[in-house]
């Protein structure tokens, strides 16, 4: 009774602290609100159980490695978007816009499959705490949800669902502070009582380091400040795509630390929605919060994205594949990985895709810092980052549940 108490206070004090004019009113904080929202959005849920199972006692050091490896991918593009201002009103080479515009292509359909991501979650989170808690069911209630998504976008456009963004991202990040106070308590306790947890890894070698390639999905999002350029000055939107990523890493890293040696899942099936069970242990509350969380995060990031892709396409294709038909697109493909997929499959696909777009990019900065003459070793090292995310692309796995 006490810790939900304590929990639901720090909820509702982080909400109030989000929706204060001096904060909410910072041109910096907007433009990052966007792109911290997508990092800690639905991988935050399922990563936890992923890396806990997979890598036991490993698992912070494989969640730094995930966080260095997007801040790297993230440097790329900061690296771009800078050159991009620095060469206002000129032409890059033809091996450059052939990349930027590939690399858009591959973000289009990168949005596509994390759609799919995003609410075959939704389904899982939204049966989780009922009685129809099965995989038809959740896939039931993803075709529901993008039929929904279908319609709004063909009909009215997503301007009015867009403005439930900082509401939803508010009490995301509200309930993520509620979850870790909970932990950290729970954390505290353990270790007063000598009960510490070190469980060893299930996956070791080779296997490790693809399943881990086919988690880089679960930090994605950063790159959405390449996109607010309407909105933002280039300097506010590289220190909010830095700030987004500091943030992101210190809650990521905390949420792990407090998991991994805290509980005993030997013997407990993996699943999507696994966190909601862990959690119940610390404290009631938490189910139904991040149940809240869940379908918030899910449902925001899944318009958001198939906003993000029907215009990509459309700008792509010169207008000839307009956004209704996008959207129509997005849902074709989206139904079909629902009901030919599970939820990690997917995340393994997503990943990918955005792998693609990452290794693109980096490709692209590589090009860019090949013809600054000073900046050799800056171009080597891009070139580098293009040959992790082909690495990624071609090798990343999926769970094994």
């Amino acid at each position: 009774m006490y810790l939900n108490a304590v929990i639901l206070l720090t909820v509702v004090a982080v909400m109030l602290a989000l929706w204060s004019p001096r904060l909410h009113g910072r041109p910096t904080w907007r433009a990052m609100t966007t792109p911290l929202a997508s990092i800690i959005g639905s991988g935050f849920l399922v990563l936890g159980p992923i890396l806990n199972f997979a890598y036991g006692v490993n698992a912070p050091l494989v969640m730094l490695a995930l966080c260095l490896g997007a801040y790297l991918f993230g440097a790329a593009i900061r690296y771009n978007m800078s050159m991009l201002q620095a060469e206002a009103g000129r032409h890059g080479s033809r091996l450059e816009t052939l990349l930027e515009t590939t690399a858009s292509a591959s973000l289009g359909f990168a949005y596509i499959v994390s759609v799919a991501y995003y609410l075959n979650l939704f389904g899982a989170f939204g049966v989780s705490l009922t009685e129809a808690n099965q995989p038809t069911d959740a896939r039931l209630l993803t075709s529901a949800v993008y039929v929904l998504i279908l319609m709004v976008g063909w009909t009215r456009g997503f301007r009015a669902l867009e403005k439930m963004e900082y509401a939803s991202v508010a009490l995301k990040l509200a309930i993520i502070a509620g979850l870790l106070v909970g932990l950290g308590i729970y954390f505290i306790q353990h270790v007063s009582a000598h009960d510490m947890i070190l469980r060893a890894p299930s996956v070791s070698g080779w296997h490790a380091i693809a399943l881990a390639f086919g988690l880089i999905v679960t930090v994605q999002g950063f790159e959405t400040s390449r996109y607010l350029g309407r909105d933002y000055d280039t300097p506010t939107l590289i220190r909010s795509m830095k700030l987004a990523q500091w943030i992101s890493t210190g809650i990521y890293m905390s949420y792990i630390l407090l998991i991994s040696y805290t509980f005993d899942i030997d013997g407990q099936p993996l699943t999507e929605t696994a966190i909601i069970g862990m959690m119940a242990a610390v404290a009631p509350i938490l189910s139904v919060l991040l149940v809240a969380a869940g379908l918030a995060a899910q449902f925001s990031a899944a318009v958001a994205d198939t906003s993000g892709s029907g215009g990509l396409l459309t700008e792509l294709t010169r207008g000839r594949l307009t956004p209704r038909r996008s959207y129509a697109l997005l849902v074709a493909v989206g139904l079909a990985l629902t009901w030919s997929a599970d939820v990690f499959h997917i995340i393994s696909y997503a990943s990918r895709a955005f792998a693609l777009y990452y290794m693109l990019q980096a490709a692209l900065a590589a090009a860019k810092a090949w013809r600054d003459a000073n900046s050799p070793w800056r171009a080597a090292g891009f070139a580098a980052l293009a040959l992790l995310g082909l690495a990624i692309v071609v090798l990343g796995v999926p769970v094994e549940t």
